[in-house]
């Protein structure tokens, strides 16, 4: 796929045109959100929209932030969309962050020309039941809404809850000084428990749970909680049945449904970037090396698709094209390195945006502390905090009575919650500046059609030949290849209208077109009896529309 050099000036011409964005010195509460959504709508009116969708079990809001120009439901889309896993609280600022800095940099001129072409989906938070609990009194990692669920099947709801041992407001872990227990004391750092490793002669001195009480007396510890399901585990695609926060069915609770329904709504969508735990930013998907021997069901031979199949099981080659180029303009932009190996939970909703949506989708934590191959994770950040000087990050591990281990040495303490994926807040507005300089200029490589080498010609006896080609001049192909035989992807169409004394003899009114990659062409030819205007419209939602008007003479 030949490249337009031009378009890569886009992100130098951000970094050198956009002014320094306001630093962000604080996480934002569900109300404080709110309030900053309404306040983008009332400040830009011509460009913004705030809707809420649903409310969800708990009561709170699934908000959707649309900005463009025009009108916005015709112009090629992405969607952008925060809050995916309720513990990584940096997704709802970085979501929401994007659409201030578009809507604060919407006066300048490549912003302006950008959301002439390009509308954008904002969900700063679809998961706010769980994102909520890091500003509540008790602190602990959700990942899960408000729906009471019977998490392990005892015909009981939300009965082992986590307990607050040592009243600091933290959930963080019991260790128990036990020789039939599998944790030891990491040789990194001593306050940090790490599995004992056989291969290298260890065995285990302690039992490590999380901080709590085993109330309902099964042997597990704060196995059923308040809530709930996940959003990040609710969606179809490899979805887990009866799995853990899971859901009792696909699209099972009222804001999953409401993103699905809204994005399958909304045809001119043709990417989705989403923060959370999911990366195929940091490291891009894979193709599968085995083609299958069948063609697709669009008569090319799909990569990712089990033979015969219409299923597809990996990303398809093309479309890795694309994810390796975005990739890589990740990396150029933000500057990150040594990204951890993610791992795709089922159900999650970044790979169902891919292989079920049929979209382009992309997914990064945006921020990590890189981690040595045999190294814990807990460790490298004790390491960075210390650099950094943050303080009052580690409970130090204090004795306590009161648990479940009598006549054990029982202790509770480690990392605080949040730590290992929400930045510190004095980084914030660093990181919603390269995110969004990031997006902007990957939305600058949309699918946009235009029509090339227009020929007429007077065949005689007053019959005419028009010849073109139609061009897809942007770096992203006018749909997926995982959504080029998907019933949710528009098929682009050409169509040609002639005039009263006109007849067509060869070639059609109105046909289909075939998927474009980037710098792709696909050429059309009609006969014309008669002479007058004729006009020629091509496109789909998801690319737009190109027209153009002829004269036969």
């Amino acid at each position: 796929m030949k490249i337009p050099s031009k378009l890569f000036l886009m992100p130098a011409l951000l970094i050198a045109g956009i002014l320094q964005l306001t630093a962000q010195d604080q996480y934002s509460n569900f109300a404080a959100m709110s309030q900053k959504l309404n306040s983008l709508s009332k400040e830009y009116p011509a460009l913004c929209s705030v809707k809420s969708l649903v409310k969800t079990t708990g009561g709170k809001e699934i908000f959707v932030v649309t900005i463009g120009t025009g009108d916005k439901d015709s112009k090629p889309a992405i969607a952008v969309v925060g809050g995916i896993e309720g513990s990584h609280i940096l997704g709802k600022e970085l979501a929401s962050g994007f659409a201030s800095s578009l809507l604060r940099e919407s006066g300048s001129a490549e912003i302006k020309e950008l959301l002439e072409k390009v509308t954008f989906y904002i969900f700063p938070d679809v998961s706010p039941d769980a994102t909520e609990q890091y500003f509540s009194g008790l602190k602990y990692e959700r990942k899960i809404n408000s729906r009471s669920t019977d998490d392990d099947r005892d015909f009981k709801t939300d009965e082992d809850p986590f307990d607050d041992l040592n009243k600091d407001g933290f959930i963080t872990m019991i260790r128990v000084s036990d020789p039939s227990g599998t944790f030891i004391e990491s040789k990194e750092d001593k306050r940090i428990m790490v599995p004992a490793d056989l291969a290298l002669g260890q065995t285990g001195k302690y039992i490590v749970v999380t901080e709590g009480i085993d109330n309902d007396k099964d042997g597990k510890y704060n196995e059923d909680g308040e809530g709930g399901v996940s959003f990040n585990r609710n969606f179809t695609y490899n979805y887990e049945e009866y799995g853990l926060n899971a859901g009792l069915h696909p699209v099972s609770e009222p804001e999953s449904k409401a993103v699905a329904d809204f994005l399958y709504d909304r045809f001119n969508i043709y990417a989705v970037f989403s923060f959370g735990p999911q990366d195929n930013l940091g490291q891009p998907m894979k193709a599968s090396e085995k083609p299958s021997a069948q063609p697709s069901a669009q008569g090319g031979q799909g990569g990712g698709r089990a033979q015969g199949e219409r299923k597809i099981s990996a990303i398809l080659k093309s479309d890795e094209t694309i994810n390796k180029l975005v990739s890589d303009k990740y990396h150029d932009i933000t500057g990150v390195k040594g990204a951890p190996t993610a791992t795709n939970t089922a159900g999650n909703f970044m790979e169902w945006a891919y292989f079920h949506y049929g979209r382009y989708s992309f997914s990064t934590p945006a921020w990590w502390i890189a981690t040595e191959k045999g190294k814990s994770p807990e460790s490298a950040f004790l390491k960075f905090a210390e650099k950094k000087k943050l303080d009052d990050v580690f409970v130090p591990w204090t004795e306590i009575s009161d648990s479940d281990f009598p006549g054990k040495k029982a202790e509770v303490g480690g990392l605080k919650p949040f730590l290992l994926i929400n930045p510190p807040v004095d980084t914030l507005g660093v990181l919603i500046n390269k995110n969004y300089k990031f997006i902007t200029a990957v939305a600058g490589m949309h699918p946009e059609l235009e029509f090339l080498d227009v020929l007429t010609e007077n065949a005689g006896e007053n019959v005419f030949r028009i010849t073109l080609k139609l061009h897809n001049k942007g770096i992203f192909a006018t749909c997926a290849e995982a959504g080029d035989f998907n019933s949710w992807t528009r098929i682009m169409r050409i169509s040609l209208e002639t005039g009263k004394n006109q007849s067509l003899l060869s070639g059609q009114k109105v046909q289909r077109v075939k998927r474009l990659e980037g710098d792709q062409s696909s050429e059309f030819s009609w006969l014309i009896m008669g002479k007058g205007p004729v006009k020629l419209t091509a496109g789909a939602l998801n690319t737009g529309t190109v027209s153009a008007n002829i004269e036969l003479k």
